[in-house]
């Protein structure tokens, strides 16, 4: 999140001192805002002056009072002594939006109790967690909503939109080693013996007892997409697992830094949100292998095809072929899921930022722009479903049917002169026949997951529809 973008504390190589200078820059234009070490010291010496006068040589009440002078000092001293261990996330947040009147906060957000601004004790559920910015860290919703405006604004002068981006079987595979196959022995091996695709990809990680493939071109691929999009990380998975993903795609840091969201951090169970990713979801894209996790952001979701690798990945998903590891084999680096959802990505950025759009980039929403290019797929195609649905089954509910749709296909119940397509698993139903008859393309359903998955009407005769037996 690049909250502070413009300021020299955004580049992970910045000096303390840079670091520093840009916060007294931040508190000094804050009309609430603390003083420096050096002001504090002069302001508390003046106070004790001043405490000593009014006590009259009451000492008693004059060191009572001078005690809480000089623990505030050491309050100030100590969190200015912290500032350069704080991310240019947790400066923005605690320098933020300081109230013109002195006496009133608005509370913006609470870390430990403790109001980020003010420093009063808070109720500790207060507002929504961000744990993975700043641990007990919660904002407030007028906080949150001013964040996600101001990075916004930053991002679109940019030309950069925000990408969410799954783990598991989207950038990666994960398999335990009792998990592993015999056919998947040599995996166990020295690295030399790997064969060369699988030496800079495959990472044994004894500490977690484990192996992780990463996916072909995925380094190519967050190189590519970071010039685009400010990315996250968003598992279901672990925060300690998360945190050892995210340090072998980006080993540098270069990508995530701390936008790195794990299960302990959505507010949903069993649910993936936006509401703890700090972008406006008129500009967010998700890439995620499962859909049923993102209940809310469906509109913002692109479906990945998942990756498996190891044999226990096929085994969870009920694939009873050989998984890519047993075959020795992988997807291809230049025609594989995170090549083609690049180009995707690409052609949906290149779009919402078209000098010729009528709209205002704060008024564009990157969801209208997902519709907009995934109707294109089967853009004029007329489907018609024969023995896919279950018996009673009313066919505009199936997946399928809404796929074909959200595809720009046009789906039917009937057959007429201006179907295009017939997609069925028996090739000897009437509609099956009647297609082969009139010179219709007779297809697979699979012949629309892959357009889907693709982003590409594919080739009618690699779809055949064979007999139900063989299926």
């Amino acid at each position: 999140m690049s909250l502070t973008a413009d300021s020299p504390v955004h580049s992970p190589s910045t000096s303390g001192e840079d670091f520093a200078a840009f916060l007294d820059a931040e508190l000094d234009s804050a009309s609430d805002a603390s003083p420096h070490p050096e002001e504090a010291e002069e302001e508390v010496v003046e106070e004790e002056e001043a405490e000593k006068e009014n006590k009259g040589g009451d000492t008693d009440d004059y060191d009572l009072d001078s005690e809480k002078i000089k623990r505030r000092k050491v309050e100030i001293l100590e969190s200015s002594l912290d500032v350069e261990a704080m991310t240019s996330q947790e400066v923005e947040i605690q320098t933020s939006g300081a109230s013109s009147d002195k006496d009133v906060c608005s509370h913006p957000g609470v870390i430990g109790g403790l109001c980020i601004r003010c420093g009063l004790k808070m109720d500790d559920e207060s507002g929504v967690a961000f744990s993975y910015i700043h641990k007990n860290l919660r904002l407030a919703n007028d906080e949150i909503a001013r964040l996600r405006d101001k990075d916004l604004k930053n991002l679109l002068r940019k030309k950069k939109l925000y990408l969410v981006l799954d783990l598991d079987h989207t950038l990666l595979n994960s398999s335990r080693f009792l998990d592993l196959t015999v056919d998947e022995g040599y995996l166990k091996g020295s690295r030399d013996d790997l064969p060369d695709a699988l030496k800079n990809s495959l990472y044994r990680l004894d500490y977690m007892h484990m192996m992780t493939k990463l996916r072909p071109f995925v380094h190519s691929f967050l190189k590519e997409a970071s010039n685009l999009f400010e990315m996250y990380i968003y598992t279901m998975g672990e925060r300690a697992y998360a945190l050892q993903m995210a340090k072998l795609l980006d080993p540098g840091d270069v990508y995530f830094h701390s936008r790195v969201i794990a299960q302990g951090d959505c507010t949903q169970r069993h649910q993936k949100g936006l509401d703890i990713v700090l972008g406006q979801e008129s500009a967010v894209l998700i890439l995620d292998d499962t859909e049923a996790v993102w209940g809310k952001h469906k509109e913002n979701l692109i479906l990945m095809e998942r990756y498996h690798f190891f044999a226990s990945s096929c085994r969870q998903f009920g694939f009873g072929s050989k998984s890519l590891s047993e075959r020795k084999t992988d997807e291809s680096e230049s025609d594989g899921a995170l090549a083609t959802v690049l180009r995707v990505l690409q052609q949906i950025h290149s779009t919402f930022f078209d000098t010729e759009h009528s709209a205002s980039l704060a008024d564009r929403d990157v969801r209208q722009v997902l519709i907009t290019v995934r109707k294109e797929v089967l853009k004029g195609c007329k489907v018609v479903f024969t023995r896919v649905f279950p018996t009673q089954f009313q066919g505009e509910n199936h997946h399928l049917w809404k796929m074909a749709e959200q595809l720009g296909a046009t789906c039917s119940s009937e057959v007429d002169p201006s179907v295009t397509h017939v997609v069925s698993l028996d090739p000897g139903t009437e509609k099956s026949i009647w297609a082969v008859q009139e010179g219709k393309y007779l297809v697979h359903p699979r012949w629309i997951e892959a357009a889907n998955y693709l982003w590409k009407r594919q080739t009618e005769e690699s779809y055949p529809v064979s007999n139900s037996k063989n299926q």
